[in-house]
């Protein structure tokens, strides 16, 4: 899933609440959108280890590549559901923030519920009823300021209702009419803006990041009695401002930069704070800027408290942050990233390409842009982002390099351009793939490098009985793996020719052979005489056993009409039996038998051409495991054909006819892989 993608899905999805920035829709319409959108959502919940149970709606934004997972555990219950949490993930950053709104007095709530949800819903038409009500209400004549709790009572109040367990009820006239302007005391807000004879510490830091260069217009919410716009518009910007006391007949207008200088602290209705910095955002076309006053508790202390901020000397309220405080307050309020400038100035973009710019340049020394685009990842939550982002590329890569027990190169992996895209190199994206993936795959890796040096081993070895290639007249791909497994040609020749002599050691092929007897899936172990085993398991075998089996084909030929191969232990031999119906039979019977004596570089041929003098194979499911189409059935025969004892009386029967007599005198027949009573 990349950026592109994402927007196309979210844009065509069929059903959610439709903002200018983002939709909405709640997870249990996910089954109406397009599994690829629903699945991926799922998948970053699950990278960031979200419990399910924790969100109930998705956010996705429209013009980033960007989503949140909001928890409104009251969805269904409350007609105006609170936020409590929200994890809000970058996906071109792999960053995730989560912000707790549980102990927040003013947290965002829902409305316009039914968009969310199918039609089918039985919530859909209570929920519509809802919205006809407050639309009836005019309580959705400026969306901008419902989004929060007390912003809506406020609303709600203003026009003449109140919320009875969650519907709206027109008020009695003996009710009183409350409005905010009764609640606030006597505070003189303008003796906040003061007379500046330099530019604010916000509008410093602008222009000291080259926003004041006459590419941007700017805004100054909030702007006083207007000595930044004055200094700013004499320098030949585009500068414009509004102020409620000096300047409030003045258009609010949307700009690149709007400044939110020292506002949200001089505000005691907490409600109309945030209204303030939800309006300012909604004017901000690519970065706001907001700051406030901050101090500590020793100075606040000389005040006196009001509501959650003080009263001046001047008779001004002041509601002083901490740097964190400030932070977490702009992101509740905005579900946007807020960077720290300077201490009680922090930027927030709405053109996120603006802000990659802006991070590129501001750390220039140490990133570059490629870093800030695709970041390598410094936590087990980025890998995980970045994994379930480009899952089936890294998946890709991962089975490329088990299957070389190494590391591809550009002409070894088709996608090396696209990784190297998201992962800058090969080395990255493997280190990247051992970290979100658990302990199993390095495991796996490693046993796949192994098996790698150890099949190379096994083809050196056998090419000693071939004329000398030499290193120049190798594969490329060949070079390459002798210099990660082996370093040198030579120490490759050299361990493959000691292997090769090893077969000759009877001791070792024995333990070789008993080792194998308990790591294969599947076969029979004829103690100090022979290990037996179907041929499709032969590349499972230890290296020296491979090398003893491989020295026997090489004399023999392609296994082609084989099924079964047997390892002599003492004798220096090894044996081939092919089958009639092997792999459709439950008693197949010996066609041929080939003995390979490699000591006496012979071999015997033995055909079974009588059919009904031919061996039956007793037990045939001891050769066999879970990937075979007749393993289950040849494993109830066999346990039918043990539960009879035709086998352990002193003489065995030697051919197929004998077997069926044995059946006969019990009563029994076969067919198939089924025993049946003769009547």
């Amino acid at each position: 899933m990349d950026a592109d993608k994402f927007k196309q899905l979210v844009l065509a999805m069929p059903l959610g609440k439709k903002l200018p920035d983002a939709h909405y829709v709640h997870k249990i319409a996910f089954d109406s959108l397009k599994p690829e959108l629903t699945q991926f959502i799922i998948a970053v919940g699950k990278a960031l280890n979200i419990d399910a149970e924790q969100w109930h709606v998705a956010k996705l934004s429209k013009n980033n590549f960007k989503l949140s997972l909001l928890s409104y555990p009251d969805f269904f219950d409350e007609s105006y559901p609170a936020l409590t949490q929200s994890v809000t993930i970058d996906l071109n950053k792999l960053s995730h923030r989560i912000t707790q709104y549980q102990a927040f007095e003013n947290p965002p709530i829902l409305h316009r519920k039914e968009t969310m949800i199918p039609s089918s819903h039985p919530s859909y038409l209570h929920f519509k009823t809802l919205t006809q009500e407050g639309e009836e209400a005019g309580l959705y004549e400026n969306t901008r300021i419902i989004g929060f709790k007390q912003s809506w009572e406020k609303i709600i109040n203003k026009k003449g209702y109140q919320l009875i367990e969650g519907r709206l009820f027109k008020r009695s006239n003996e009710a009183s009419d409350i409005t905010s302007a009764e609640f606030k005391t006597s505070i003189d807000r303008h003796k906040t803006a003061i007379v500046r004879h330099e530019l604010s510490a916000p509008m410093k830091q602008l222009a000291k990041q080259g926003f004041l260069n006459g590419d941007f217009s700017l805004f100054d919410y909030g702007c006083g009695q207007g000595g930044d716009l004055t200094e700013l518009q004499a320098h030949g910007l585009d500068a414009l401002g509004w102020d409620p006391n000096f300047q409030p007949d003045a258009e609010k207008v949307s700009s690149d930069l709007v400044n939110l200088g020292f506002i949200i602290n001089v505000i005691e209705d907490q409600t109309e704070r945030s209204e303030a910095l939800l309006e300012a955002w909604a004017l901000t076309q690519k970065l706001l800027v907001v700051s406030a006053m901050l101090a500590n508790e020793t100075y606040i202390n000389q005040f006196k408290p009001y509501k959650d901020g003080v009263i001046t000397s001047r008779n001004t309220f002041q509601k002083y942050y901490a740097q964190a405080e400030l932070k977490g307050y702009i992101e509740r309020v905005l579900d946007e990233n807020a960077i720290a400038i300077a201490p009680g100035i922090y930027y927030i973009f709405r053109d996120k390409i603006e802000e990659q710019r802006f991070l590129a340049s501001r750390h220039k020394r140490h990133h570059q842009w490629q870093q800030i685009t695709h970041p390598t990842p410094t936590s087990n939550i980025q890998a995980q982002l970045l994994f379930t982002q480009y899952k089936p590329l890294l998946n890709a890569f991962w089975e490329r390099c088990l299957a070389l027990g190494r590391l591809p190169i550009n002409e070894e992996f088709a996608d090396m351009e696209a990784l190297k895209v998201v992962c800058d190199n090969a080395k990255k994206a493997f280190a990247l793939l051992l970290q979100v993936q658990d302990e199993q795959a390095k495991i796996n890796f490693n046993c796949a490098a192994s098996f790698r040096r150890e099949d190379l081993l096994v083809y050196f070895a056998l090419s000693q009985f071939e004329q000398h290639k030499g290193y120049q007249r190798l594969p490329d791909e060949q070079k390459r793996d002798i210099k990660v497994f082996f370093g040198t040609y030579k120490v490759a020749i050299t361990e493959a020719k000691h292997l090769l002599f090893s077969i000759a050691d009877t001791e070792l092929i024995k333990q070789a052979c008993l080792q194998a007897h308990k790591d294969l899936p599947a076969s029979k172990m004829n103690p100090d005489h022979s290990l037996e085993l179907h041929k499709h398991f032969i590349d499972k075998l230890p290296a020296l056993l491979r090398v003893y089996v491989g020295a026997a084909i090489q004399l023999y030929g392609e296994l082609d009409e084989i099924d079964l191969v047997k390892i002599h232990i003492t004798s220096g031999k090894v044996s081939f039996m092919g089958y009639d119906n092997f792999n459709t039979s439950p008693l197949p019977v010996l066609r041929e038998r080939i003995k390979v004596k490699m000591w006496q570089l012979d071999i015997d041929f033995f055909d079974y051409i009588d059919t009904d003098h031919r061996p039956p194979l007793i037990y045939k499911s001891q050769y066999l495991n879970e990937i075979f189409d007749d393993y289950k059935k040849q494993k109830s025969f066999d346990k039918r054909l043990y539960k009879e004892g035709i086998f352990e009386q002193q003489e065995k029967p030697n051919t197929l006819n004998q077997v069926k007599a044995s059946l006969k005198n019990r009563g029994l027949e076969v067919r198939g892989y089924r025993f049946y009573r003769l009547e």
